[in-house]
């Protein structure tokens, strides 16, 4: 057998074990050809290889479509409470693979495609990235829908359909470069236009009094048209949707043009409106207050919102005598979550459309909006937090800022009533900050307008009711909640690594795909040989794939029997990136002094995106690939240690990456990173942890044991000890050699003899502006990264708490954090149901 055949023979396994029905395989390749001439309108004569995908994408979706249309049709009927979910990003990645696992028909596909004579896994690659998202937030919203389908909750994503996502990164010189993500250059195959559904969203204009009340009018109108996208649930017929809004200009042309003979320019004019949903806004953790991203929060909120009361109003509840609705049931009928503060203007939008479109009382109003909202905070960085200024949305958004203001104001009768005469607690709390330019605070706005807050892992949830949030949750405790993040088990391990998904099948079943928890049945096996070598051979044959790709990509041969070390995520000062370079520097001055010295061989990837515009997250990016360009090349240090920076780091690659990792870096300053996502994945897939006790690692230590991840560094209550004493990093430079000379090499050019200035940027960060402490860790750091040194030598300690790693995961699957979601938030009990499929008679 060749390669490929027995790559295929394996994904063959995945979903049905190898038994693949011949008949589904016949159909399966009349619906391929049919696609091929009559969608695409070519024959195998002309056909390329992306017409192939194309097919092959229809034909699946075509599997789709009739669970589609019965699950819309099961939720009209039975009307259930229904779970709205907003969110400015939803980094999908690739749907065809997880859309074949998901329904169970991935072995059948693959093996109509090798009866063909096509590579399903070529045909697989050419499928673009939806990257409509910046990193972890936009990851957990798609990770989130899959767990809504396959729970069986009646959800909907609701998001901008951006034309240009995530921009894709290239290394040229060892510099980020940004080039334009063109993601539906060749069209998208899972979406579906619904122009029928276009709404009308308004921005500027003013408010005038009427005797009915307020009334915003002169206003320029944008339209909203929703592409619907499929989300299958895993295995049980249920298909929810994700709808993304487009921004369509009206129809109306402006008629001065017409007067003055500019045409043309009138239809050129029409992109403007258009430019709204052009592209994502490239920053993670940080705020940028641009006006173009305040129109892209408004324009998805108001359409959504027009979307949920249309739904709302064709429900037997909605409706009532005299063609009124009646709203008294809405908060039992729809529940929105708020995926950070991104979509926090639905809070005034609803009382906009409640008080002035509805004619509801104030009161009324806010109590229907209160017991519908709910908000998700991801960061306690100040700089990520929305501020708004009021001059911009005095014009773009004037009834809101209105709207705003009187919230405010009963918000801060109440906290004056609570405690009287505490001025200073008035203005920490007030959702308008007075400080210099006046702006208007969307976090406040969203804890007030709310009635669940979350953070999304324990340690998180407690920093902000004792830090950030401290004074909303005296006034409110029983507001807060925690909701420690998930990822879904079916894409980070049953898609991306089958083979580990076959050795745990065999030892416990199937079961774990949809009740994660399950694995902790592999603990009985953790010190079995047997089993030991099976995850071994597994790891492996993940590493030697991705040593072919390194080479193929980055022309650098890799050691496979070397720790993969890998640190994968945005690039940002507090993910601490640099203290990585840092034990790398020290590991490779270590070589250089004693070659002949005992050493664990270390191939160390970083990869990551830097925000286009964070000059120092850039600057790190070149340091990285600088001292990666000289280990590389030393012939002294030869394969002991290489470090590879991953270009374009995306769910593609996170899906070829992960598998074959054996080191996780999580080391971020603690108390800054929220939950993190990748660290679970990692885990998950049997990779151990080095991490400071930040976001989930405390959780993730708490399941597996202290003994099976490797924790170093400062406490959350350490890192406040630091602030308060003063911080002074040159105690540390001047106190420990190996950070010093690593710091003097990169402050002298050794990394950039061409230009011996590049790198003080850095350096003077670190010595004298360094908000993460690095070097506080570094010494804590280093001797952990030898221990991890020392236990990778003994193989089947290892292995053994790899094994502890992967069945302590159960916890972190995206399943349970949306049943708690659902429980505790949205008030709907998940139902895990099946719904009929295409073939069975429909009974509902």
């Amino acid at each position: 057998m060749s390669a490929s055949e027995v790559d295929h023979e394996k994904r063959k396994q995945i979903s049905v074990r190898g038994i693949v029905d011949v008949e589904n395989v016949a159909n399966f390749k009349k619906t391929f050809n049919r696609h091929l001439h009559y969608t695409l309108v070519k024959d195998r004569n002309v056909a390329t290889s992306r017409d192939y995908f194309f097919a092959l994408a229809h034909s699946v979706k075509d599997n789709l479509v009739s669970r589609w249309i019965r699950t819309q049709q099961y939720y009209y009927e039975k009307d259930p409470k229904r779970v709205y979910y907003l969110s400015l990003e939803y980094y999908m990645g690739r749907t065809l693979q997880n859309t074949m696992i998901n329904l169970g028909i991935q072995g059948a596909c693959d093996e109509a495609m090798y009866q063909m004579g096509l590579d399903i896994e070529e045909l697989e690659e050419l499928e673009e990235d939806a990257g409509l998202g910046n990193g972890g937030l936009g990851r957990l919203a798609a990770c989130f829908l899959d767990s809504m389908a396959t729970l069986g909750l009646a959800a909907y994503g609701y998001g901008i359909r951006y034309e240009y996502g995530i921009f894709a990164q290239k290394i040229k010189s060892g510099e980020q470069v940004e080039e334009p993500d063109d993601w539906l250059r060749y069209g998208n195959p899972w979406e579906k236009a619904r122009p029928e559904f276009m709404l009308p969203v308004n921005f500027y204009g003013q408010v005038i009094d009427t005797p009915e009340g307020k009334k915003w009018v002169n206003t320029q109108v944008v339209f909203a048209m929703p592409y619907d996208n499929p989300v299958p649930g895993y295995k049980n017929n249920v298909v929810n949707t994700l709808r993304l809004w487009s921004a369509k200009s009206p129809v109306e042309f402006n008629l001065q043009f017409f007067n003055n003979g500019d045409y043309i320019q009138a239809v050129i004019d029409r992109n403007l409106a258009e430019n709204i949903s052009r592209v994502l806004y490239p920053n993670d953790n940080f705020f940028e207050g641009k006006e173009l991203r305040l129109k892209q929060e408004y324009f998805m909120v108001a359409a959504t919102l027009q979307d949920i009361i249309r739904r709302y109003k064709a429900s037997k509840f909605g409706s009532k005598e005299h063609h009124r609705t009646d709203f008294d049931m809405f908060p039992d009928k729809v529940a929105i979550q708020l995926n950070d503060t991104h979509p926090s203007l639905a809070i005034p939008e609803l009382m906009r459309i409640l008080i002035d479109v509805e004619g509801l009382p104030w009161e009324k109003a806010w109590d229907i909006t209160t017991k519908t909202c709910a908000y998700t905070n991801h960061t306690v960085l100040p700089e990520a937090l929305e501020r708004w200024p009021t001059n911009m949305l005095e014009s773009i958004l004037p009834r809101h800022l209105q709207i705003i203001y009187h919230i405010n104001f009963l918000h801060l009768q109440q906290v004056s009533a609570k405690y009287p005469g505490d001025l200073d607690r008035l203005r920490r709390m007030s959702l308008i900050e007075e400080e210099g330019e006046k702006r208007v605070n969307m976090a406040h706005l969203s804890i007030v307008g709310s009635h669940a807050i979350n953070g999304v892992a324990a340690i998180h949830s407690e920093i902000l009711k004792n830090g950030v949030f401290k004074d909303f949750y005296e006034m409110s405790p029983e507001k807060f909640q925690n909701k420690t993040n998930g990822i879904t088990p079916r894409r980070w391990l049953l898609l991306c690594n089958p083979n580990l998904s076959d050795i745990i099948e065999e030892k416990i079943g199937d079961e774990w795909t949809v009740h994660l928890e399950q694995l902790i049945q592999l603990k009985q096996w953790a010190k079995d040989p047997v089993f030991q070598r099976s995850v071994m051979k597994v790891k492996q044959e993940n590493k030697l794939k991705v040593t072919q790709l390194l080479e193929k990509d980055y022309g650098v041969k890799v050691n496979p029997a070397s720790i993969f070390d890998i640190q994968v995520k945005r690039i940002h000062e507090y993910k601490r990136q640099l203290l990585n370079c840092l034990h790398v520097i020290t590991l490779y001055n270590r070589i250089k002094k004693d070659p002949s010295a005992p050493f664990t061989p270390r191939t160390v990837m970083i990869g990551g995106k830097a925000a286009p515009g964070y000059h120092l997250a850039k600057k790190i990016i070149k340091l990285i690939c600088s001292v990666g360009n000289v280990i590389n090349n030393d012939p002294i240090v030869g394969d002991k240690l290489k470090l590879i920076y991953l270009e374009n780091y995306r769910v593609t690659l996170a899906e070829k990456i992960i598998p074959a990792a054996d080191l996780s870096e999580q080391i971020s300053t603690a108390g800054t990173e929220a939950s993190g996502t990748g660290n679970m994945k990692f885990m998950l897939n049997g990779a151990l942890t080095i991490g400071t006790l930040d976001g989930a690692n405390v959780e993730m230590a708490e399941e597996m044991g202290n003994d099976n991840i490797f924790i170093f560094g400062m406490t959350v209550e350490e890192v406040e000890g630091l602030q308060k004493k003063g911080y002074n990093a040159h105690d540390y430079y001047n106190r420990i050699p190996e950070l010093k000379q690593c710091i003097d090499q990169i402050q002298g050019g050794f990394f950039s003899p061409n230009n011996p200035d590049e790198f003080k940027d850095i350096t003077n960060v670190l010595l004298n502006w360094d908000r993460f402490y690095l070097f506080a860790d570094y010494e804590s750091y280093i001797r952990m990264q030898d221990h991890v040194g020392r236990v990778y030598q003994d193989e089947s300690k290892w292995v053994e708490m790899a094994i502890h790693n992967i069945a302590s995961s159960g916890k972190f699957s995206s399943d349970r954090t949306i049943a708690e979601y659902a429980r505790e938030i949205w008030g709907v009990e998940p139902s895990w149901q099946r719904l009929p499929a295409p073939h069975e008679p429909r009974d509902i």
